[in-house]
């Protein structure tokens, strides 16, 4: 399996080649920006398999094929999931959030595996999602349920937690957690990344890697370096919450 990595952040896409060659992906070529990606398509073989990250240095990855017919099959790499509609038009077989988990790159791998064996054969066309795949992207947020409460374990205790009293989530030493309206914190048995489609996009946002926050937990706003935002909430976490600069512009839509 031949592979090209698309990633603006050279540490991330060093990374994500050393998990490929654990799983023997032939990586041939990494590139960091749309300028680049659209030359090296002009000019070469193109792979199997692109594993894409969308917000390049330069523009959204989806420049790309705006210029470029990409005769490959798209695993696409972010850190947030506001694409996913548009991502699967090109040729997507998956939708990495990052950090990517080595669990979930491995299934992406024999996802792309396992439909080329039973649908393509030898056809050398991309295969893309599978239907129930799109289904999933296609879902209406107003007609999705979103949990009421979460259940947390304390000591042999299990405690639910309503969703209205939680100011936001947050991981920590590879844990996740829940800070309550009283100022407690509670551990997770689940990650961030789990937490999207549970969680009503009108209350929580994910701001950074590292924190969803609550709208009504929101105390206040205050402009920060580089065009940033930091957040505070009623009730202080040991961390300070910065919105990431990529992230600004949403998290005001998401306020109005």
């Amino acid at each position: 399996m031949t592979a090209i990595i698309i990633e603006d952040e050279k540490p991330a896409a060093r990374r994500l080649n050393r998990m490929l060659e654990k799983l023997q992906v032939d990586v041939v070529e990494i590139l960091h920006s749309v300028e680049d990606s659209k030359k090296w398509f002009q000019e070469n073989t193109h792979p199997q398999v692109v594993f894409l990250d969308i917000q390049l240095s330069d523009g959204l990855s989806f420049e790309i094929f705006e210029t470029v017919e990409v005769k490959s099959s798209i695993i696409f790499t972010t850190a947030y999931d506001e694409y996913a509609l548009q991502a699967f038009k090109h040729n997507s077989i998956d939708y990495l959030l990052k950090p990517i988990d080595d669990e979930e790159l491995k299934r992406a791998v024999e996802k792309y595996q396992n439909i080329r064996k039973n649908y393509t054969g030898e056809n050398t066309q991309p295969v893309q999602l599978y239907l129930d795949d799109i289904k999933k992207l296609l879902i209406n947020p107003l007609d999705r349920e979103y949990k009421k409460r979460f259940t947390v374990k304390v000591g042999q205790h299990l405690k639910m937690i309503p969703i209205g009293e939680i100011c936001c989530f947050y991981s920590e030493n590879k844990g996740t957690y829940i800070l309550t309206s009283e100022g407690r914190n509670y551990l997770m048995e689940t990650t961030l990344d789990q937490l999207e489609n549970e969680l009503p996009p009108e209350t929580f946002f994910r701001v950074n890697r590292k924190f969803y926050i609550n709208v009504n937990s929101i105390r206040d706003i205050i402009s920060y370096t580089n065009s940033r935002l930091k957040i505070k909430l009623h009730h202080a976490t040991d961390e300070e919450i910065i919105v990431a600069r990529e992230r600004v512009r949403d998290f005001k839509q998401w306020l109005e």
